[in-house]
């Protein structure tokens, strides 16, 4: 099974329908792409994914994992608006080498390379977790779940945020979380020296200090309690230090 699934949306209220539901703005999408998360009211993720503007409607590139409950989620909230909302044979490609016609830059970094949409699968080889690890960049299903909040997996950064679009679902917690509080924990790149495996939990002088997500190498991703990551850190046979 593909690790990305496509859907569409068309129908004249395709625009203003996402647009009060997502995380960034639907209409930078125009002939392009965005990053965006759709939340629960309690402002915790559900699916994060690429919205791609064409003429007549809205693709939304999304990890297969996730589909059905995104789809769910828009037929859900979607009521009385002029919208129609469908699967898609598209293939998702991507890659860092030359960009192919028709691609589109990655909107969360420039080392994600391109993403295209077609019938074909042209993706090179690139070590997309390498990429992660090394980006702060996190992924559907593994540091992001139905318990993440998007501003402490880095969501602003990636730009996956507009804090001036207006309303949104669970924005009231996202806008309190960025103007009213400093962010206590969150994603963060970590050294590993010694064996340590997807999942462990990290200590720092014996407190929870946070969980070991994705490695590799002698990277890797992790979400922290930043007042106890300062020193050095245990998870499994290895000690751990914050880069960033």
């Amino acid at each position: 099974m593909p690790d990305r699934t496509v859907l569409s949306i068309s129908g004249d209220d395709r625009i203003s329908f996402l647009q009060g539901l997502v995380t960034n703005d639907v209409t930078k999408a125009e002939g392009s792409i965005i990053y965006t998360a759709l939340l629960t009211p309690q402002g915790k993720f559900i699916a994060d994914f690429f919205v791609i503007g064409e003429k007549d409607r809205l693709l939304l590139d999304v990890a297969t994992s996730h589909a059905q409950i995104l789809g769910q989620r828009l037929m859900m909230y979607r009521l009385r608006a002029a919208v129609t909302i469908e699967q898609t044979d598209l293939i998702v490609s991507r890659g860092t080498g030359a960009k192919p016609d028709g691609a589109f830059e990655d909107p969360r970094h420039s080392a994600m390379g391109w993403r295209v949409y077609g019938d074909t699968d042209i993706s090179d080889t690139t070590d997309w977790d390498a990429r992660r690890v090394e980006n702060l960049i996190p992924k559907t299903g593994v540091e992001l779940t139905e318990d993440t909040y998007v501003l402490e997996a880095g969501f602003e950064t990636l730009h996956g945020v507009d804090f001036k679009k207006g309303c949104f679902v669970g924005q009231e917690i996202v806008a309190r979380m960025k103007h009213k509080t400093t962010l206590k924990k969150g994603l963060a790149q970590v050294a590993v020296h010694g064996a340590a495996s997807p999942g462990d939990a990290i200590t720092s002088d014996g407190k929870p200090a946070g969980t070991l997500y994705t490695v590799c190498g002698d990277k890797a991703l992790a979400f922290l309690r930043f007042d106890r990551a300062e020193g050095a850190m245990q998870a499994g046979e290895a000690t751990l230090t914050r880069l960033k």
